[in-house]
């Protein structure tokens, strides 16, 4: 049986979509971008749901790929989500899909630690993938030393923020919580 969208779930998919541009454009640049993303995409996953919450990911990459300036430093189109650090961004959405095809059966901690690890080890390859097509050389240990290491305690605290956010707005907000 195929189970329809209500009107309800749409806008929260929107608006989950909107919060991850908004906190994409809090950025700081670098290789890589320190940005926000990460813990919208966790917010949208805890607070909507696997489901949907994917679909907001999704939504927000295809805002990017239609060429809106949703990425970090007002980007968008598809030569950002194909450059070096567009590996990053594409791995949300698997990090999302994970956290729907497991959700129920792993506590939504682990599976965002998880799905976080399936980001980085994504973004990663890509990075050295587009990186070294261009006609330079990165090793992938120097490739997470530049894009990942960097991150990991930022990401560990937007990921604990995240969860305790989304434990106290799900206590004041009465959230359909369907999916």
């Amino acid at each position: 049986m195929r189970e329809t969208f209500s009107i309800q779930d749409m806008i929260y998919i929107s608006l989950m979509a909107v919060v991850i541009v908004l906190c994409s454009w809090l950025s700081v640049p670098s290789v890589v971008p320190f940005t926000m993303q990460t813990f919208a995409v966790f917010c949208a996953l805890l607070l909507l749901g696997g489901r949907r919450g994917f679909l907001a990911v999704g939504l927000y990459i295809l805002l990017a790929a239609a060429g809106l300036p949703v990425l970090s430093g007002f980007r968008g189109g598809l030569g950002a989500l194909l450059g070096p650090t567009g590996g990053y961004v594409l791995g949300f959405l698997l990090c999302s899909l994970l956290f729907w095809l497991l959700e129920g059966k792993v506590r939504a901690l682990v599976l965002l630690v998880a799905g976080l690890l399936v980001c980085y080890l994504f973004g990663t390859l890509w990075f050295v993938y587009v990186y070294s097509s261009g006609g330079k050389e990165i090793g992938f240990g120097a490739a997470l030393g530049l894009c990942v290491v960097p991150y990991l305690i930022p990401d560990a605290i937007k990921l604990l923020l995240a969860f305790v956010l989304a434990r106290r707005v799900k206590k004041a907000v009465k959230l359909d919580s369907r999916f």
